[in-house]
């Protein structure tokens, strides 16, 4: 990740790395391993994570149908 300060705007470089973190899920994955996860703990949250992608893909495309 590469994120260029233009003409010392520290705070507008802030935000946009922030912005990346957010995007990529890098805030998500920190907190995740501050501490151990059993494995079946991480599954559930596996099948969980895919269950609501799953989900908002349908919902998606529902909607796109109906346009």
């Amino acid at each position: 990740m590469k994120i260029q300060v233009i003409d010392n705007q520290i705070e507008a470089a802030l935000k946009q790395l922030k912005k990346q973190m957010l995007k990529d899920g890098l805030y998500q994955e920190m907190k995740r391993r501050q501490h151990y996860e059993k494995p079946s703990v991480k599954r559930k949250r596996k099948s969980a994570q895919a269950r609501k992608k799953r989900l908002k893909a349908l919902k998606r495309s529902r909607e796109h149908e109906s346009d």
